[in-house]
C-alpha cells in the first residue's frame, strides 16, 4: 500500500509521511526538487510538479493512495493519470473555507473548491480534511515578537479555535489506514476558541516576557498585509476577522471526536515552537 505525499515540505505532510513510515508502511514523497527532500532511510522520493503532467507517470506508478495538497493547475490531468496508475484513494488537504456561502468565488476558497470538484467528477474515492486556522499562523508574529516590538493587529479579539498541524497529520494518517474516513469531507478546528489577544496571552506566558498588542486602523493592516499577499485575499481575511469578533468560533471535528485523542493545544504548539519567538541577537 504506497502512499505518494506530495507537500511532503509541508508540516502536516511530513508529519503523516513520517508516522506512516513508522509504522512499516511504504511512503513516497514527492517534490518539484526531489534531491533537496531530507527524508528518513528507506523512504523514495520521485519528481511531482502538479502543473507538469509528465512528471505524473512516474510519480504515480505503484501508488494506492495519494495525500494531495490542493492546486488547481492541472488537477483534470492528475486525477485521469491517478485513475489510469490504478489509485485508490486520495486525502485531499482541503480547507474549512469551502464552507463559506461564497465559496465558488471567494478569493481563500474557490482554489480548494475547484480541486474538491474536479476529484469528486473524476470518481476517485477521496477523503476531504477541512481545516480552519492552524496554530502554526502564528510564525506571523514571529519577527516583531523576536525583535521585543509589538504585534499589530486590525482585530485583536477575533476568535479562531486553532488545530494543531500534528492533529491534522494524525487523522490523515488514519483516513490512509482505515475505513471510516473513506468517502467524508471532515471540517477541522482545535478544542479551544481563542482570540488573537489570547494567544499571544500564551506565548507570552510560555516565553517569560510581555508581548504586547497593538490595535491599528484597518488601513494600516491592509498596507502591512499587502507586502506579502495580493489585496483581495488581504480584504477577504480582513473581513472574516472582523466578523470573528463576535464571538467564540465554532468547534467542528477534533482528534477527541475523530480518534478519541486530546487535541493538542495552542499552548502545546507554543511550547513546541518557543525558539521561533526567542529574542534576536541583533
Amino acid at each position: 500500500m504506497t502512499v505518494l505525499i506530495t507537500g511532503a515540505r509541508g508540516r502536516v505532510g511530513r508529519a503523516a509521511l513520517d508516522r506512516l513510515h513508522a509504522a512499516g508502511l511504504p511512503v513516497r514523497a514527492a517534490s518539484a526538487e526531489p534531491a533537496e527532500l531530507a527524508v528518513p532511510a528507506g523512504v523514495a522520493t520521485a519528481e511531482l510538479v502538479l502543473d507538469r503532467p509528465e512528471t505524473f507517470p512516474a510519480a504515480l506508478d505503484g501508488v494506492q493512495q495519494v495525500f494531495l495538497y490542493p492546486k488547481p493547475e492541472g488537477i483534470g490531468a492528475f486525477t485521469e493519470a491517478a485513475r489510469t496508475a490504478g489509485v485508490e484513494h486520495v486525502v485531499l488537504m482541503s480547507s474549512a473555507s469551502v464552507n463559506a456561502p461564497d465559496a465558488e468565488t471567494h478569493p481563500l476558497a474557490a482554489h480548494h473548491l475547484h480541486v474538491e470538484q474536479a476529484l469528486t467528477a473524476s470518481g476517485l474515492p477521496c477523503t476531504f480534511l477541512r481545516p480552519d486556522a492552524f496554530a502554526s499562523n502564528a510564525l506571523g508574529w514571529a519577527h516583531p515578537i523576536s525583535q521585543g516590538l509589538p504585534v499589530q493587529l486590525a482585530y485583536p479579539d477575533a476568535h479562531i479555535a486553532p488545530i494543531h498541524p500534528d492533529d491534522i497529520a494524525d487523522i490523515a494518517v488514519e483516513a490512509f489506514t482505515g475505513a471510516a474516513f473513506r468517502g467524508l469531507a471532515v471540517t477541522l478546528t482545535g478544542a479551544r476558541s481563542l482570540t488573537f489577544r489570547e494567544q499571544l496571552g500564551i506565548l507570552a506566558e510560555v516565553l517569560g516576557r510581555e508581548v504586547a498588542v497593538e490595535t491599528v486602523t484597518r488601513a494600516e493592516a491592509e498596507q502591512q498585509m499587502a507586502r506579502f499577499m495580493p489585496p483581495v485575499v488581504v480584504g477577504s481575511l480582513l473581513d472574516f476577522w472582523a466578523a470573528a469578533c463576535a464571538g467564540p468560533a465554532t468547534i467542528a471535528d477534533t482528534t477527541e471526536t475523530l480518534l478519541g485523542t486530546p487535541a493538542r493545544s495552542f499552548r502545546q504548539w507554543a511550547v513546541e515552537n518557543a525558539a521561533a519567538f526567542a529574542l534576536s541577537k541583533e
